[in-house]
C-alpha cells in the first residue's frame, strides 16, 4: 500500500485562500528538524496559476523568501498550481511566514526582468516559459485578497 500524504487529506473545498499552513515538521535521526508549509496563493479548484507566470513567482520567491526568513531549504510549486511547499530547516510561525510570503510578493510586483534569477538556457530547464507580467498580476491578486495566517479562518497580516 501507498504512504498516506498528508496534503492529500486536506479538505480543499474547506480551505480559504490565500494562506499559510504548517503541513508538517520532521525530526530527523540527529534531532534536526525540518518544517514543510502549503504556501497557498490561490483557492483550490477556482483558479490556477498559469504556468509562466507560476514558474516566475517560483524563481522570485527562491530569492526572496531566502531573504527574509532563516533556513529555507526549498520552495517549490504544486502540480496543481494553486500555490507552494515551502521547506525551511526548524521551525516558523505562520504569522511570520506569511509576513514573509507577502514581503516577497510585494516585492514582485515593483521587480524588473533584471531581478528575475535563472532565466536563460544554462541556469533554467524551461527558460522559455517565464512571465514577469503574469506574476505581477497574479501577485497583485494575491496580495489584494490577503494573506492569512490560518488556512480555515481569515488572520490575515499587516
Amino acid at each position: 500500500m501507498m504512504a498516506k500524504v498528508e496534503s492529500f487529506t486536506l479538505d480543499h473545498t474547506a480551505v480559504k485562500a490565500p494562506y499559510v499552513r504548517l503541513i508538517t515538521i520532521e525530526k530527523g535521526q540527529k534531532g534536526d528538524e525540518i518544517s514543510n508549509y502549503d504556501l497557498r496563493l490561490v483557492q483550490p479548484n477556482e483558479n490556477a496559476i498559469p504556468t509562466a507566470g507560476l514558474h516566475t513567482i517560483e524563481h522570485m520567491l527562491a530569492g526572496f523568501l531566502r531573504d527574509r526568513l532563516d533556513g529555507v531549504i526549498d520552495c517549490s510549486p504544486f502540480g496543481c498550481r494553486t500555490g507552494f511547499h515551502l521547506i525551511v530547516w526548524g521551525e516558523h510561525d505562520t504569522t511570520e511566514v506569511a509576513k514573509a510570503l507577502k514581503g516577497a510578493l510585494e516585492q514582485i510586483t515593483k521587480s524588473t526582468w533584471d531581478d528575475v534569477q535563472g532565466t536563460d538556457i544554462r541556469s533554467c530547464g524551461n527558460y522559455r516559459d517565464h512571465s514577469l507580467f503574469s506574476a505581477q498580476e497574479w501577485c497583485k491578486k494575491i496580495l489584494a485578497a490577503g494573506i492569512s495566517s490560518d488556512p480555515f479562518t481569515r488572520k490575515v497580516v499587516d
